[in-house]
């Protein structure tokens, strides 16, 4: 087996083994969408765009609680030095937390979207396969950077908050079309004459893993 899927392996076990992260993720990406429920009048619904620009939020809001966690487990039992000394790259590191993050979120969104079923009373009109590509080519996006910063920020307790401070401006075009395309999907109108923006996420994707793979030896390494 790979030593990345290793690693990814070990994270999701110790995640759900102890129940780390993940039920705090859940829960706070329902409690925004629910609050968010509470400011529609009676009998109304909200539109397919304002839904998906929610679904978002509670996921990137999810993601730097995962990817906190994901890393406080080596700082907590003071085993950051022993994958600095184990004889793998900084690279498979960084590929085992971004595999088990996507895992993490993945899990986590599963619940968003049921969220927006029964709160926000959404529906994806059968476009499962659509919703579906496009939320793994956003979330490759989300865990790339999730990774990368979320090795930034470990180490002290007063740079955690690096995390969601330089995260959120990056993710400004990702999260403008994964809001725009789920808004087709939501109002059931599908991507249409939408592609520049899935060409905008795809390459954001591609950007950003190849900066993170170039940096992340030196940020793990002087984290």
């Amino acid at each position: 087996m790979p030593r990345f899927l290793v690693l990814a392996r070990k994270d999701l076990g110790l995640m759900l083994g102890l129940g780390l992260g993940l039920a705090q993720t859940i829960l706070l990406g329902l409690l925004i969408i629910f609050v968010f429920s509470l400011s529609l009048p009676v009998g109304e619904t909200m539109t397919g765009q304002a839904a998906a620009a929610i679904f978002w939020l509670a996921s990137v809001f999810g993601l730097v609680l995962l990817f906190n966690a994901l890393y406080h487990l080596e700082e907590a039992n003071g085993v950051r030095l022993g994958l600095l000394l184990a004889p793998i790259s900084p690279g498979t590191v960084f590929l085992g937390k971004a595999l088990a993050g996507a895992a993490l979120l993945l899990l986590a969104q599963i619940f968003f979207l049921l969220g927006l079923v029964v709160f926000l009373g959404q529906s994806l009109y059968g476009q499962w396969a659509s919703a579906l590509g496009l939320v793994l080519a956003v979330d490759l996006g989300l865990v790339v950077l999730g990774s990368l910063l979320g090795a930034l920020s470990q180490g002290q307790a007063a740079r955690e908050s690096l995390l969601s401070v330089i995260l959120f401006p990056l993710l400004v075009p990702l999260l403008l079309g994964g809001v725009k395309l789920g808004g087709g999907l939501l109002s059931g109108v599908g991507f249409q004459d939408e592609s520049q923006w899935l060409t905008l996420i795809l390459a954001f994707d591609a950007l950003f893993a190849a900066v993170a793979l170039i940096l992340f030896p030196l940020v793990f390494r002087e984290g």
